[in-house]
């Protein structure tokens, strides 16, 4: 028994894949269509793709043309062509802005693009690209279904910005060694970077290494300056605990502090 139906399901995938080959030496687009349909809807991604883009041209302008591009960029997706599939599913928007797929060919266009979008560590002109095809799909459909879906992947695009922007100031303040220009462009980088994410979750981090950045630019800078970059860091260190009194770097900023006041009562008294 085992035996017989091994031998039937044999049969059953050669049948298949003889029908598949058959439709792709066809001239019938009809054949082609329905076929390419049926795998389609059994996810036989590759295969369905490989029907519709032979018969792609032969139905522009016909009644099943947008049946057959939201299958054939839909597929493209399916397969892990993120790019192509980006391309066709906003080229399905704009083409037909009535159907019923429109807004889940949006929200896969935008998709297509977070799938590509790489690690923090990366250049993120992907990520950007993916944030401005989710906040287009946002403001076009507001009352969608999909918007719970596109805020979470938005906010993961989010954080990906945020994590760039601060390891690049963070390694401003790692890279420098009494230089000063280097100090000012760490201290301007988590400026910028607190102004760019106000809610961001590495706020804490990011105000105690401006607070590290200007207490090292201050402790190590020259006379004629060293008075107004201690005031600086000074400010620095006062907001810092005043937001986080409880932070696991108290400590550390405190020891900054009291040898900022020190270094500061010194230079008051060469005065």
């Amino acid at each position: 028994m085992k035996k017989l139906f091994y031998l039937l399901a044999i049969s059953i995938v050669l049948s298949s894949c003889s029908e598949f080959q058959k439709a792709l030496k066809s001239e019938d687009t009809a054949t082609k269509f329905n076929l390419g349909t049926e795998l389609f809807d059994a996810g036989k991604w590759s295969k369905a793709n490989r029907l519709f883009t032979q018969i792609v041209p032969k139905y522009r302008g016909k009644p099943q043309a947008e049946k057959l591009m939201y299958m054939y960029a839909r597929s493209f997706y399916e397969m892990g062509d993120y790019v192509t599939a980006g391309y066709q599913l906003n080229r399905f928007e704009s083409s037909y802005p009535a159907s019923e797929k429109v807004q889940e060919a949006s929200f896969l266009a935008a998709k297509s693009f977070y799938q590509v979008s790489p690690v923090y560590s990366k250049d993120q002109q992907e990520t950007v690209h993916a944030l401005e095809r989710f906040q287009l799909f946002v403001n076009k459909y507001p009352d969608s279904e999909l918007l719970p879906q596109a805020n979470v992947l938005i906010r993961e695009l989010d954080y990906k910005l945020e994590r760039k922007a601060f390891e690049i100031a963070k390694q401003y303040n790692n890279i420098a060694y009494f230089e000063s220009s280097d100090y000012l462009a760490a201290i301007k980088a988590f400026d910028n970077f607190l102004a760019d994410f106000p809610g961001t979750s590495f706020r804490e981090q990011a105000m105690f290494y401006r607070l590290d950045s200007a207490y090292k630019l201050g402790i190590n800078s020259i006379n004629t300056k060293q008075e107004e970059r201690l005031n600086t860091a000074i400010n620095y260190y006062t907001t810092f605990k005043k937001f986080y009194p409880n932070s696991e770097l108290i400590l550390e900023a405190d020891k900054m502090n009291e040898e900022m006041t020190t270094a500061f009562e010194q230079y008051n008294t060469k005065s």
